[in-house]
């Protein structure tokens, strides 16, 4: 029995730690959250970004992911949760969307420094 506790503990000591920071999980999923990262079409900072010119009915056209590095957290969630122009489904958890919107923050912030 004392051999299972000596091998279990250190498992509980470092459940609560991490051998990442927020920061770079938060960056790592906003690079390649499932198959295509944000960064594609929002920008490295979600700033937006252009994802394809076209002509449509000889006028020529700009497809844009918009930029999402100043929207609010209800808005940012609730667009994650549906299928809109281009923007795929990605079904994310909560915890990822936090952390999404965490990176998106802590660039803004750093930005601005």
């Amino acid at each position: 029995m004392r051999f299972i506790i000596f091998l279990i503990l250190p498992f509980l000591v470092c459940a609560k730690t991490s051998f990442i920071t927020q920061m770079e999980y938060s960056s790592q999923l906003y690079k390649n959250p499932r198959g295509i990262g944000c960064d594609n079409c929002h920008g490295e900072k979600g700033e937006g970004k252009l994802i394809a010119s076209y002509i449509h009915k000889e006028i020529k056209k700009d497809f844009r992911g918009p930029a999402i590095n100043s929207v609010k957290y209800d808005d940012f969630e609730r667009a994650l949760n549906i299928s809109k122009r281009g923007m795929p489904r990605y079904y994310l958890t909560q915890t990822e969307i936090k952390a999404l919107f965490f990176y998106l923050q802590e660039i803004k912030i750093k930005d601005e420094k």
